[in-house]
């Protein structure tokens, strides 16, 4: 597998070797300088390369497939199919996938749930050149014999290690076997787990590896920090943080129980939105608008309906449960800090999780700056020395790794979950 190294480039868009066409759709929508996977995946693409991007969410993975595909599909026929794992995050290729390939009458299609089979059906009818799907409905339509992916010439698997990570890999596997052999495949993901590599060597042809962010790191530009309090304490530190915030806030929670049960409590004092999967589709598209216009200033997420939102201004993520996995960590802090800007988040541990913290340092190669509360105990994790940990000093934006911190903690053996 060959890998190609972040090139340190000035570049636009004009000598990537894009259809001039192209072009004027980009200055139209003020898209006028790539961003670096951008910048390395579309030359790899446009020469009929598999590729293989490991990349954060919101550092232009859309364009950085879709901008090829809309390129080829100008002048060849075909088809191209894009898998993504949610919802959310399909409505919003599509938006991006709309703006670059209507100018030019390319009729694309949206196949997810929530949504009328229908219609989809009459969509897919007028043979759309550019279909997006999350692989349980796509499988709906393969099954009902309304799709054929005969004439797939470029598939794209987008945030893959999110689709296994819901369990979609026996769908994945089921559209790969029914999409031919000879086709171009773009896969994308923030983490290479071994999961992803078995996909790669199966499915793929000698792909070209690019990593604009070396997996299990975070964003540089976000600055975290981790509270440890009693679990009685935390809606009380939750409250404090937002009332000293000023911007968007993302709050993550494990169950959508937790976060019926936050959103009700923050309603009587701040304009706050849920998302979960016991929200309807509408309902979901309806938070996720609010929020990202600042109608809501705090939206309430899980895991699993969070994974496609993608709004550019969130000032701080706050993890009120922390993820059951430490890969998940990534994904999350990962909504904030975006577009050169830097952002804030801050995790809520209770003592009994220290070994959940210890892994998340391990994937993050640092430290999670401790610090005291003003609202509550600053405690430590169970199995540590008697004295409480005393409070790390202020983070920095870009926090650097400190190993002789890390060795004297003492994470105790109990797990979070």
């Amino acid at each position: 597998m060959n890998t190609t190294k972040e090139k340190d480039l000035r570049a636009t868009f004009s000598n990537l070797n894009l259809n001039p066409k192209l072009l004027s759709v980009l200055t139209k929508n003020q898209w006028l300088e790539p961003t670096p996977i951008q910048r390395q995946a579309i030359p790899l693409v446009l020469q009929g390369r598999d590729i293989l991007g490991i990349a954060q969410t919101g550092t232009g993975k859309t364009l950085a497939f879709g901008l090829p595909i809309v390129h080829f599909l100008l002048d060849s026929a075909g088809s191209a199919l894009i898998l993504v794992p949610t919802r959310e995050l399909a409505c919003q290729v599509a938006d991006t996938m709309q703006l670059i390939a209507q100018p030019f009458r390319m009729e694309s299609c949206l196949l997810i749930g929530g949504t009328s089979l229908n219609m989809q059906r009459q969509n897919l009818r007028k043979g759309p050149r550019i279909v997006i799907a999350t692989p349980g409905r796509l499988l709906d339509h393969l099954q009902q014999n309304s799709i054929s992916l005969g004439k797939v010439k470029y598939l794209v698997l987008d945030e893959a290690d999110r689709m296994l990570d819901m369990g979609f890999k026996p769908q994945i596997e089921k559209i790969l076997n029914n999409v031919p052999i000879e086709r171009q495949t773009m896969l994308l993901s923030a983490t290479m787990p071994a999961e992803i590599r078995n996909i790669t060597r199966k499915y793929m042809r000698s792909p070209e590896t690019i990593e604009v962010a070396p997996a299990g790191t975070a964003a540089d530009m976000v600055e975290q920090s981790l509270y440890i309090v009693q679990r009685e304490e935390k809606k009380t530190v939750l409250a404090a943080l937002l009332d000293k915030s000023f911007g968007l806030v993302l709050v993550f929670v494990r169950t959508k129980h937790m976060a019926r049960q936050l959103t009700k409590t923050l309603t009587k004092t701040h304009p706050v939105a849920e998302i979960h999967s016991n929200r309807s589709q509408s309902q979901r598209q309806t938070a996720l608008d609010g929020f990202r216009s600042g109608k809501y200033r705090i939206l309430i997420a899980t895991d699993i309906a969070a994974r496609g939102i993608d709004v550019k201004d969130i000032e701080l993520v706050i993890n009120y449960d922390l993820p059951d996995e430490a890969e998940s960590y990534i994904h999350r802090i990962g909504r904030t800090g975006r577009a050169g800007r830097t952002g804030r988040a801050i995790s809520i541990a209770a003592p009994d999780q220290g070994k959940l913290v210890y892994d998340i340092e391990r994937l993050l190669k640092q430290s999670i700056t401790v610090v005291k509360h003003s609202e509550a105990d600053c405690l430590q994790f169970e199995g540590a020395e008697k004295a409480a940990k005393k409070p790390s000093p202020k983070p920095s934006p870009k926090p650097s790794p400190k190993p002789k911190q890390s060795r004297k903690r003492n994470y105790g053996s109990h797990g979070g979950k």
